[in-house]
């Protein structure tokens, strides 16, 4: 279920070539622990499965693209290269690195192959919210999503067999910190997360709509990792959730919304404003209302550590932390208060937002996502801190005209206490 992959195998085919799979294992990347790097190996090791099935050579490279592949591509005489996109800064730097590294008679391809409208078909601008970019990817929607035609045993075998892949070497090539354990409940790799998208269909889909809100509620997909690291596509899952509308129309309906509406209003963000992860990158009442009450007095002030380890006066808040920290995974609902609450306990709005971005890609398994800078569910750090997408709300010290959100609306929500039991310290 890969468009870079197909496109790829579609161009080798028509050459009668073979087709070769690479990926490069960068040994660190922002801030990515072993608990991310062991989500994203172990999902590798069963694509390197498959890809021998396939009659394709997967082969692990270690190092930056820059550096690893402009070399492989000479002495495999390659004919062309296809790789994925990503909006981030970083991945885009090391495309647009190893495009000036790359021989010149070797044509570059980019498939944007994880968002179902890809990013610069949906809009060419920077969308103000998901209002306005609704329309747009609803209308192209019937073009493209589409059932993927099959990946098929490659015909043309590669003159040498790839180089069996040292899975331990790898673990040990990484300069990450090992501190953030794996999680137990989310087991890596696309067959796992296929029986999750089958579990989440057969025993949640029917409440999405009306408990998603409710972190005490099993209602949500929890299929972030899997997308995250390109181990289930988005588009398989809402293809096969749609087949359920007739039963489940109001879930599926928002199921879409929340998977596709506003998963790629945040891919928009992140590719369009350079600056998605900085106050400089809200709207201009945002930066105004935030600078006009970053010296107002907080209530409470906490150092990382403090919130790191979940030691607020809150217990709502602590909870939520530390449900991230143990599963990798804060209920979507929550990370909206939890990013609200950082901007109320720190010293500026530029502190907030560090520290929570810090947070979210620390231990959430789709940290370092365009999902964790922004959208609504799960509440993106600069959606909660920054108003991106939101309107300005009535002033108030501290937030000013940025949404606010108190213990209080939650204990409306839900059932607080039984949350605060499940993830006491």
């Amino acid at each position: 279920d890969n468009w870079a992959f197909l496109y790829a195998q579609r161009l080798a085919l028509k050459q009668e070539l073979p087709l070769h799979v690479c990926f490069c294992l960068v040994p660190k990347f922002l801030d990515a622990t072993i608990r991310h790097y062991s989500f994203m190996l172990r999902g590798l090791q069963e694509v390197a499965e498959e890809c021998a099935e396939l009659n394709i050579p997967f082969h692990l490279l270690l190092g930056y693209a820059k550096d690893v592949l402009p070399t492989f591509v000479v002495e495999h005489g390659v004919g062309g290269l296809v790789t994925d996109f990503c909006p981030l800064r970083l991945p885009r730097q090391w495309v647009k690195d190893v495009r000036e590294r790359l021989p010149e008679d070797v044509p570059f391809a980019q498939v944007d192959a994880h968002n179902i409208v890809p990013c610069w078909v949906a809009s060419p601008k920077q969308e103000y919210s998901a209002r306005t970019i609704r329309g747009k990817i609803h209308a192209k929607l019937p073009e493209f999503l589409t059932e993927f035609p099959p990946v098929i045993h490659h015909p043309y075998p590669p003159s040498c067999p790839a180089e069996p892949i040292a899975w331990e070497a790898c673990y040990s090539s990484l300069q990450v910190d090992r501190t953030v354990k794996e999680v137990e409940w989310a087991t890596p790799g696309t067959a796992a997360g296929l029986a999750v998208l089958q579990s989440f269909i057969a025993e949640r889909l029917k409440s999405f709509s009306s408990h998603r809100n409710d972190p005490n509620k099993a209602a949500l997909s929890n299929l972030s990792p899997w997308f995250h690291f390109g181990q289930v596509s988005t588009q398989r899952v809402i293809l096969e959730v749609q087949k359920h509308r007739g039963k489940y129309k109001e879930s599926v309906d928002a199921f879409v919304e929340e998977a596709v509406v506003r998963r790629e209003l945040a891919e928009n963000f992140c590719y369009y404003n350079e600056n998605y992860d900085s106050v400089q990158g809200a709207y201009d009442w945002a930066q105004t209302t935030l600078k006009l009450h970053a010296k107002d007095k907080r209530p409470f002030l906490y150092k990382l550590q403090e919130l790191e380890q979940g030691t607020t006066h809150d217990p709502l808040w602590n909870a939520a932390q530390l449900q991230m920290v143990r599963e990798g995974k804060m209920h979507g609902f929550l990370r909206m208060y939890w990013a609200k609450k950082i901007l109320e306990w720190t010293r500026s709005p530029e502190e907030a937002l560090r520290f929570a971005i810090y947070l979210n890609d620390r231990y959430e398994l789709d940290g370092r996502d365009p999902n964790g800078y922004l959208t609504l569910h799960p509440a993106g750090c600069l959606w909660s801190i920054c108003g991106i997408h939101d309107q300005g709300w009535a002033e108030r010290a501290i937030f000013g005209k940025i949404r606010y959100m108190n213990y209080a609306g939650c204990k409306r929500k839900f059932d607080v206490g039984q949350f605060e039991r499940r993830y006491a310290p």
